[in-house]
């Protein structure tokens, strides 16, 4: 039997570590592209996630109210709601105020006494001048009564003469006694008309020491309390002149400074929309009444005047107003307010008109549907409510859900 050839099952080691050194080599070489685009890949999207989480700055704005009036408003004025009728009460006696029957805010009507001053002393002058008055009517009935006697001792005296019974010198001196009565009589008349003269000076006294509304209106100031010494003519110390001051409501207007550039604009009787700073979401109807025939010279202004056409209550002196002068009367479905936009918040996004509301950070695309303009805005009829901050001039880029701060306040 022949011997096994064993040198055959050797293994060749040299080819086998060649191959594996090669395999190696190829793995190695194609490793290293394969990296360099895994850790391009990854900076990619980090870069990309921290562009898409940072927020974009952008400039807001807020939805606001509008009024159609704005679409025809030629020129915009300030000024203050005036009384035309307002007093400062006072008396034209000096005295000691006893008596005051309003306080801030009364009402009161044409002759209501509202205060009264110290009155003894001019009470005790019109009692004496009443006295007067009777003293002098006393006398004239003691006088009448005498030129009766008179006049009976005449017609005896002319019968008496007429029979020889009697003198002439007796009759003259019976004619002379009813001259002097009659005489007599005509000046207590006169004594009793400067009695009566007297009596109505003393009540005036007495009426002065009333302080009376002058016109029907409201109590706006008191400026004295009872105890305070009330004079004309404030001149005393500690002295007060108005106990009151008080102002007719029916007659408030509006006083706006116009400049004299603008003056071609403002017509008598032309339609005004007033606002009120105190009530700024009611609009008022007015219209120009009259401007002053002067121009104010450190100021290139003329003061128009503009008298309301809508009364309310809440209207007061002195409150700040906004006028609005208009080419046209405001119709009742035009005085409403409307939501509205500033028109560059406005894009096109899919073949429609969207607005991007921010809220909480981020922004929300939102479709809207436009309506008239209404003055420098866009009137709101389907989107965004009033108070809402939404993106002025968005970018392209800008999607619905992206992180945003604003860069206005």
């Amino acid at each position: 039997m022949d011997t096994p050839d064993l040198s055959r099952l050797k293994i060749d080691r040299t080819k086998t570590a060649f191959a594996r050194s090669g395999a190696e080599g190829r793995w190695k070489r194609r490793l290293v592209p394969v990296s360099l685009v895994v850790v391009a890949l990854i900076a990619a999207a980090v870069v990309y996630y921290r562009w898409a989480a940072s927020p974009v700055e952008v400039e807001t704005a807020t939805v606001s109210m509008a009024y159609p009036s704005q679409s025809f408003t030629v020129l915009n004025a300030t000024g203050y709601v005036v009384a035309q009728r307002k007093a400062a009460v006072a008396s034209k006696a000096t005295g000691r105020l006893v008596w005051l029957g309003v306080q801030e805010g009364s009402r009161v009507r044409k002759d209501d006494v509202i205060a009264r001053l110290e009155d003894l002393d001019v009470k005790a002058t019109r009692e004496q001048a009443a006295a007067n008055v009777q003293v002098a009517r006393a006398n004239l009935e003691q006088g009448q009564a005498e030129q009766k006697d008179a006049k009976v001792a005449l017609q005896r005296s002319q019968g008496l003469l007429a029979q020889g019974f009697v003198s002439q010198a007796s009759h003259d001196i019976a004619v002379a006694r009813l001259n002097k009565s009659t005489a007599q009589i005509a000046s207590l008349q006169a004594a009793i008309a400067a009695a009566v003269a007297n009596l109505r000076g003393a009540q005036v006294g007495v009426e002065q020491t009333l302080i009376r509304a002058p016109f029907d209106g409201v109590v706006l100031t008191k400026a004295a309390n009872v105890g305070d010494i009330v004079t004309p003519f404030s001149s005393a110390l500690d002295s007060k002149g108005a106990v009151v001051t008080m102002a007719d409501m029916t007659t408030l207007e509006v006083e706006a400074d116009v400049s004299e550039s603008s003056l071609s604009k403002v017509h008598i009787g032309q339609p005004v929309e007033i606002q009120l700073d105190a009530l700024p979401d009611k609009r008022f109807r007015g219209e120009v009444s009259r401007t002053v025939p002067t121009v104010d010279r450190a100021k290139a202004t003329v003061m128009t005047k503009i008298r309301f056409l809508d009364a309310d209550e809440r209207v007061l002196p002195e409150m700040s107003a906004k006028a609005a002068f208009l080419t046209k009367e405001v119709g009742d479905t035009e005085r409403a307010a409307r939501a509205a936009v500033n028109p560059t918040a406005i894009t096109s996004r899919g073949g429609r008109e969207v607005v991007f509301v921010l809220k909480d950070g981020k922004v929300a695309e939102i479709p809207l549907e436009t309506g008239a303009k209404l003055g420098d805005l866009v009137e709101i009829r389907r989107g965004p409510q009033a108070g809402d901050k939404v993106v002025l001039r968005p970018p392209e880029k800008l999607r619905d859900g992206a992180a945003v701060k604003s860069a206005t306040k």
